[in-house]
Parts: structure tokens; C-alpha cells; sequence
């Protein structure tokens, strides 16, 4: 690189700004987000962060909507492009070709003040068969926060709290500074109550003090340099701060915890040297100036120190707030001082409750491996805690409820956790609480379960509602697991308990045969990030085959017979968030054989070598040997005709003696059409068909229609 170029490259970093062509070999000349009426370009508005360029772009509301255009080098050469998917956008469309010019896309960001490492990942395809291209567009966000006093009065007293309501665009965005922090004649901290950002002062000295209030940023502004500012202005108020009716004694502990210790031998404390003051001398501190005001604690002087300090012994007997008002302190029941300083409990929890993403707050504290929890303790003196949990990653941001009272964390579970149990530390000192780390038991569909009851398995979450026919002798019902589908990369289900009923029925629906098999438990596979946890001699690692638990074996089964099979998540595992799956296996057959015995009467006989149409005949008898056919859509349900072939014994049941009277015995090819009513009785189906008449040499053809009588017992 020539020196020139080289140092004006360096003039673009020190500034804040190099464009992305110099800085790698993209597929995209320039990347676009626009963000309300404002565009930012990655050619124009990259900036270095964090050692790396990023598109710096400047939102007002957490959830923006910006509509991302990509400008690619060579547009032909892109074959498809896509944007991933993130925890920190939701994607509003798909991404969309503009006429061969650009691709445009429509994203709505999620909180935006506590995103971190914020990013467009792009898939690239060219027109090759080379793998996708993976190319990362870095974000940098930037808001403008103002932070302002929202009052103008600036008159305080020694040893008073005073609270102001500071007012700001985005509170969230604000650092809160918890803690008190001295600062000449004036001690300070920051609260957040209500959505309000508060300001406690606590004055010390006499006379005009001025102070100072430093305040930072989550996400920073853009100086006139380009560069990250995360540092608002300087933020100055003056106050007169007034003497008390009474001397005010500054004690060096701004606040004591209350226990056994500091209740009998007390600690060790400093306050302000005064004339009026003696040593070796005990004064009351009470919370009142009258007489006969409640004990707070006691106060032994000991001797001075040379930074004109007291040293003193401090027994405290019960609790006071800073902000609940001044103390007393008493000479028998004169008061002679004002002070002011917390009592406050040792820290100790009550009772700690679990919130689960999609729930509600628990006192249940299992957790479930790679889940993000919330986690709220309850107690007293909680704000003077430091707690820390075994191997979990605290993710809590700024802006949770810290107050006496609750704590709220945001712990991630990681997926590999070997821990059972969780400890919960204050301050490295274990605590009596933990958290169960227990596998997820969550219902997964039955995609997992495949049945084969005949050349095909079939997995049975795919199969539909409703009968399935089967036309052939069934073998046997063999259902078999995939453990490998049920727990996939960070979405896991854990074990799956199963109950498995069968009800055979035969054509007629009559019992033939039930059974249940219960206590099924199929483990995740060794794909599962949680398979070591899993193993147990309860798992199941075969097939079921039902010949092995049914009394009548399926392929003794007749036809139209039916076995009902209902698998469902156990109950006492899931309770009703299982799922149930019934399937309905009929052994269908397409035809039936059977010999058939009628009675056709009125029948039109047609013979060979006679004019005209033929006859009617009397009360004949036919037995057929005759095919039914069923229909191919409903259970056992025949189609209204039949073919067959056998016997007609033509006027069998006509008894007279007149010689007109033709009786005959014919081999005959016969169908019938029959009423499709099932639950009639008494029918007259309709004979067509032709035969040979056994007795006759000559013309022994004939032919015959009409109706005939059947009754069905």
C-alpha cells in the first residue's frame, strides 16, 4: 500500500469512519437502514467499535421498525439471499427482489437499550453450486439521552435526605449509581421508583455546595467526532445547605446491620468531635426529641483521634431508615445532637420464587437445562446481598428490581449443566435455598413413532383421522421409536411416557379381544445434548409388536375386523398438556364367496327358438354359488348387486297337474340387484341372467328376467 493511501487510511479509523470496501471483500456495496425519516448508509455511516466497523445508526424507541435495502456488487451473480432470523428483530416480511436493483426487507427491533452485540446475518447463494456465503453486517445503535432536574429547589438541611425527580427520555438507557457516593459537603445516590428517576442527596457540610452528577449510558451518543460517547453532560446543581435546629453529628457508617454482634458488644464508629461532647460517657439515640421516645441504640464515646474524630462503641436494639427521619441524641432525656444513619436487618431470605418463559411465578424452583429464568428473592436487608449462583450465567440488566425487600435476576441454565442441584451464595456463604435442575418432561408429537402393519411404516403423527383399510391377512402391528428425532440441538423434550390401549372388534363390533400396555418411556437419543442424563433401565429399546400381547393374533383375524389403538401421553406425567393419538386399522376385503339360496318369482323366460317374449313362471328356486362386492369406501357395506352361477329350478314350487305347467332344471349365470337398506328383512331383489336347461336336446337355451323373494334371518 502506498504511504499515502496508508496514512489516509489511518486518518479514517482515528475519525471513526472507514468504508466497508476497504475493510473486507463483501458481496454488498452498500447496506441501507432506514429508520423512521432518517437513512443510514454502511458507505457513510460505519464507524470502529469495539476494534471492528459497525453501521451506526441513531433510534427514540426500543421497537423500531427500519426497512434494511442491500445493494449487492453484481446482482446478476446473487441467486438468492436471505436474513436470518434473531433473538433481537423480529422479522415483519421476507426479503424481496426490487427489479433486479436491490434486495429490500422490513425488520422490527426488540429493546433496542439492552440489545448487545447486534447484527444482520445474511445468507448469499450465487448462481454456483458452492455453499451459501454467511456475511455479517455489524449494528451500532445510538440514542440521544437527556437527563434534567425536574425542580428548582435547591435548599437543604445537615443531615436531611432530600429526594429529586430528575427527568430524562430514557431512563432505561441510564446507569443507576445504587450506592451512596461522597462528594465535597454532599452525598448522593441514584433510584429508580415508578418509572421516575430519582436523585437522594444527603448534605454534610454548611454553606453553597455544588454538586457534581456524572451520568453514563447503556448505549451511547455520537460525539461531533464520530466516536461513541457514553458519558452525558455534566450534570450541576447548587444547593445552600442550612443548618439543623440542632448540631448535626456526622457518624462515618452510613448505615449498621442489626445482629447479635453489633446488639451486645456493638461496632466501632467515628462522629464529628464537639466541645458539648464527653468521653466515656453513654448517650441514648432515640426516634424522638421528646422524652420517651423508642430506643434506637447507644452510644459509648471512647477518646478522640487525631483527625478531630470521636471514637466510639455503637449498640443498636432496632431498625431505622435514613429516610424515615432524623435521631436523637439524648443526655438522659435532653437532646443534645441530631444524626441520622440506617439500621437495617442482617440479610436473610424468606421465600424465592421461579418464573419460566411463558409462565407464571412459582415457589417450584426446578429448572429446566438451557431456559432462561427469572429469578425473584424475597427477604429483608437483601440490598446489602451479593448472590451468586453455581454455574449459572447472570444476564440481569441495570435496570431489575433491586430494593430491601426483592431482588429479581435473569440466570441462563446452560444446556450442559451436571449439576442436580443449584447452591445460591450470598456473599460465598451458602444459603439454605437451591434450585433442581430436572430434565424437561415435555409432550412431543408422535413424530417419533412409526407403526408398520404391512410393507410400509408409517409415522404416526402423519397419519390422518379416520379408518385405514387394509386389504390383505395382517401379519402383525409392529410399532418402533426414533430417539434420535425427540431431543434436536437446544429444543428439548426429554423422556417421553406413553400408555398404549387395543380394542379388536370383530364385523359384527362384538369384544374380541382388549389390552393395555402402560409404563412406556422412550429416551432421547445420543444426538441429545442431555443424553447422559437420561439413561434409566426403563427405557425402552425395541419395537412393540402386538401378536406379542394380544390373545387373538391379527393374522387370525376375519374379515372387516377392526383394532382400535390409542396412544396418549401418561397422565400422571403430563396431566392434560399430552396428546393423544387413535388410530383405526379395518381389515377390508374387496369381494365375498358365498352359496346363495332364492326364490325368483314372476320370472319373464325368454327360450330359444320360441317367438315373442316368453313367459311368466311361478315360484322357482335358484342356489348360486355368488360373488358380493364390497364397497371400497365403507366399513362391511355391500354394493346392491351380485354375480353368481348355479341351479334354477324353474316352477319348483308350482304344484298343478295341467300339462301347460313347465318345470325344468337349468344351469344358469345369474346377477341380482338388491335394495342397499340394511336393516330390512324381507327384500325383492331383481334376477338377470341366462342358462341351459338340463333336460332339453333341442333349443335348451333360455333366457330370464324378474323378481324374486328373500328373506334374511
Amino acid at each position: 500500500m502506498p504511504i499515502k493511501k496508508f496514512y489516509f487510511v489511518l486518518f479514517l479509523i482515528w475519525f471513526g469512519y472507514l468504508p466497508p470496501s476497504l475493510a473486507q471483500n463483501s458481496f454488498l456495496k452498500d447496506v441501507v437502514l432506514k429508520v423512521d425519516t432518517a437513512v443510514y448508509s454502511r458507505n457513510q455511516n460505519t464507524i470502529y467499535a469495539n476494534g471492528e466497523p459497525q453501521l451506526a445508526f441513531t433510534y427514540d424507541n426500543d421497537d423500531e421498525i427500519a426497512e434494511v435495502n442491500l445493494y449487492p456488487v453484481n446482482m446478476a451473480a446473487i441467486y438468492n439471499l436471505s436474513l436470518a432470523a434473531s433473538a433481537d428483530y423480529d422479522l415483519m416480511d421476507s426479503v424481496v427482489n426490487v427489479n433486479n436493483q436491490y434486495f429490500k426487507v422490513k425488520v422490527k427491533f426488540k429493546n433496542l437499550t439492552a440489545a448487545q452485540f447486534l447484527n444482520f446475518t445474511f445468507s448469499i447463494q450465487d448462481t454456483t453450486t458452492a455453499p451459501p456465503r454467511v456475511e455479517i453486517q455489524k449494528l451500532f445503535p445510538v440514542t440521544n439521552t437527556t437527563v434534567q432536574f425536574a425542580r428548582n429547589d435547591t435548599e437543604l438541611y445537615v443531615g436531611e435526605e432530600k429526594i429529586f425527580e430528575l427527568t430524562t427520555n430514557n431512563l432505561k438507557n441510564i446507569r443507576l449509581q445504587t450506592d451512596w457516593v461522597k462528594s465535597d459537603g454532599l452525598d448522593y445516590r441514584l433510584s429508580e421508583s415508578n418509572g421516575l428517576l430519582r436523585l437522594h442527596v444527603m448534605p454534610n457540610a454548611l454553606g453553597a455546595r455544588t454538586l457534581k452528577l456524572p451520568l453514563q449510558t447503556n448505549k451511547p451518543s455520537l460525539n461531533n467526532y464520530r466516536k461513541p460517547q457514553y458519558l452525558l453532560p455534566l450534570l450541576q446543581k447548587t444547593f445552600t445547605v442550612k443548618a439543623s435546629r440542632l448540631k448535626f453529628i456526622n457518624i462515618d457508617k452510613k448505615e449498621i446491620t442489626a445482629d447479635e454482634v453489633t446488639r451486645t458488644k456493638g461496632v466501632e464508629v467515628m462522629i464529628d468531635n464537639n466541645w458539648a461532647i464527653n468521653l466515656q460517657k453513654t448517650y441514648r439515640i432515640e426516634d424522638q426529641e421528646q422524652p420517651g421516645g423508642v430506643l434506637i441504640a447507644e452510644l459509648f464515646t471512647r477518646n478522640t483521634v487525631t483527625n478531630n474524630r470521636v471514637l466510639c462503641w455503637l449498640r443498636v436494639y432496632n431498625f431505622h431508615r435514613i429516610s424515615e427521619g432524623y435521631l436523637y441524641l439524648k443526655d438522659g432525656d435532653q437532646t443534645k445532637f441530631i444524626t441520622n444513619f440506617s439500621i437495617t436487618p442482617k440479610a436473610a431470605i424468606k421465600n424465592i420464587q421461579v418464573l419460566h418463559e411463558g409462565g407464571d411465578w412459582t415457589s417450584n424452583l426446578t429448572v429446566n437445562p438451557g431456559e432462561t429464568i427469572n429469578l425473584r428473592i424475597e427477604g429483608e436487608g437483601l440490598h446489602k446481598a451479593r448472590f451468586q449462583f453455581d454455574d449459572l450465567t447472570d444476564i440481569t440488566s441495570d435496570s431489575s428490581l433491586r430494593t430491601e425487600t426483592a431482588l429479581i435476576y435473569k440466570l441462563k441454565v446452560p444446556l450442559n449443566i451436571k449439576r442436580k442441584r443449584i447452591g445460591i451464595y450470598n456473599r460465598a456463604a451458602i444459603t439454605s435455598y437451591s434450585l433442581i435442575v430436572r430434565e424437561y418432561q415435555r409432550p412431543r408429537s408422535f413424530d417419533f413413532i412409526s407403526i408398520n402393519y404391512g410393507d410400509q411404516t408409517r409415522a404416526v403423527a402423519s397419519l390422518l383421522d379416520g379408518p385405514l383399510f387394509y386389504d390383505h391377512v395382517l401379519k402383525d402391528v409392529v410399532f418402533s421409536f426414533n430417539p434420535s428425532i425427540i431431543d434436536q440441538e437446544a429444543t428439548l423434550y426429554g423422556r417421553q411416557y406413553l400408555n398404549l390401549d387395543v380394542r379388536v372388534t370383530n364385523s359384527r363390533n362384538e369384544l374380541i379381544d382388549q389390552r393395555r400396555i402402560e409404563d412406556i418411556v422412550i429416551c432421547p437419543g445420543e444426538n441429545s445434548p442431555r443424553y447422559a442424563f437420561y439413561g434409566g433401565k426403563d427405557c425402552l429399546l425395541g419395537d412393540i409388536s402386538l401378536n406379542n400381547i394380544l390373545g387373538r393374533k391379527t393374522y387370525d383375524l376375519d374379515e372387516w375386523s377392526r383394532l382400535e389403538i390409542t396412544i396418549r401421553h401418561d397422565k400422571d406425567k403430563y396431566g392434560d398438556e399430552g396428546i393423544v393419538k387413535k388410530i383405526d386399522l379395518v381389515l377390508r376385503r374387496r369381494t365375498k364367496f358365498d352359496i346363495d339360496v332364492s326364490f325368483p318369482a314372476g320370472l319373464l323366460v325368454k327360450k330359444q327358438g320360441e317367438a315373442g317374449y316368453g313367459d311368466l313362471g311361478g315360484i322357482s328356486m335358484a342356489m348360486i354359488a355368488q360373488m358380493s362386492f364390497y364397497h371400497p369406501e365403507k366399513i362391511a357395506r355391500y354394493r346392491p348387486y351380485k354375480v353368481g352361477a348355479g341351479f334354477l329350478a324353474l316352477n319348483a314350487f308350482n304344484f298343478s297337474s295341467s300339462p301347460d305347467v313347465d318345470r325344468d332344471i337349468g344351469a344358469v349365470i345369474i346377477g341380482a340387484l338388491y335394495p342397499t337398506t340394511r336393516d330390512t328383512k324381507l327384500t325383492f331383489p331383481l334376477y338377470l341372467g341366462g342358462g341351459y336347461f338340463i333336460s332339453k336336446k333341442t333349443d335348451p337355451w333360455f333366457y330370464f328376467l324378474g323378481p324374486g323373494i328373500r328373506v334374511r334371518f
